[in-house]
């Protein structure tokens, strides 16, 4: 891994807490002003949610000296997209929404059940998705990606379906590709090394500069899903190689 200092733990875990001490009373003020324009339109609401997302990377760097390059910005379609993205850290559900165009999240459906965030998250029209249903649930996938991104939105997915610690490798879920294997619109599979920095279940932030990398469009209409999936793992696994030497 690249970028990284060696600051002492307790200032490692006293930036920490100062980031959360600034970032909640940030997502509140950001939440409670979405709850209050439910009756806008969703591309109203989006650009008030995503100034949380954004703030919180702008704290990040600031507080905790977490900083980010991107490589491949030159592979971005002009029109809206699918992203396929390995997922390590809560920091890539923040950096998106700063990087990519207006977007939505394919995301479990308990989410939108937390108290206050999960109220403002779901102003934002995510897909929602109840992981038991089977058959449904892919047809859900499907009906509303279709219609989201036909609307002008990126949909973004996380084909491992939880974070995962960097290095640690399971096997990638089909739903994405099944979604690009219907609909006429391009895939973008994007890697990341920022659970190097902010691990998942950590309070501790590691200071340094993660890597996004964005990769060349992926076809997948028409083609089976299996197809579609192995090529974008390949490809997020060869690209994490380069990036992070634990991955």
């Amino acid at each position: 891994m690249t970028g990284k200092s060696n600051p002492s733990t307790i200032e490692l875990y006293a930036r920490s807490l100062i980031f959360w001490v600034v970032s909640v009373p940030w997502m509140l003020l950001i939440v409670t002003s979405v709850l209050l324009l439910f009756f806008m339109p969703v591309n109203v609401r989006y650009a008030v949610a995503s100034q949380w997302a954004k703030g919180e990377i702008k704290l990040l760097k600031w507080i905790c000296n977490i900083d980010y390059q991107i490589k491949g910005l030159e592979n971005l379609p002009d029109g809206a997209a699918i992203i396929l993205s390995n997922h390590q850290s809560t920091w890539e559900t923040l950096a998106f929404q700063k990087i990519f165009p207006q977007q939505l999240w394919v995301l479990k459906k308990e989410l939108l059940k937390v108290p206050f965030f999960g109220w403002g998250l779901a102003l934002c029209e995510p897909i929602a998705i109840d992981r038991s249903a089977g058959r449904k649930a892919m047809d859900q996938l499907v009906d509303q990606g279709q219609d989201r991104l036909s609307q002008g939105r990126w949909v973004i997915i996380f084909p491992e379906g939880t974070r995962t610690p960097p290095g640690k490798k399971v096997r990638y879920k089909l739903g994405g590709s099944v979604l690009a294997s219907k609909v006429d619109f391009p895939i973008v599979p994007v890697a990341h090394n920022a659970g190097e920095y902010w691990p998942r279940h950590s309070l501790v932030k590691h200071p340094g500069t993660i890597t996004i990398s964005i990769g060349p469009v992926v076809r997948g209409y028409g083609r089976e899903p299996e197809d579609i999936n192995k090529e974008v793992e390949v490809w997020i696994r060869g690209e994490l190689e380069s990036i992070s030497g634990s991955s």
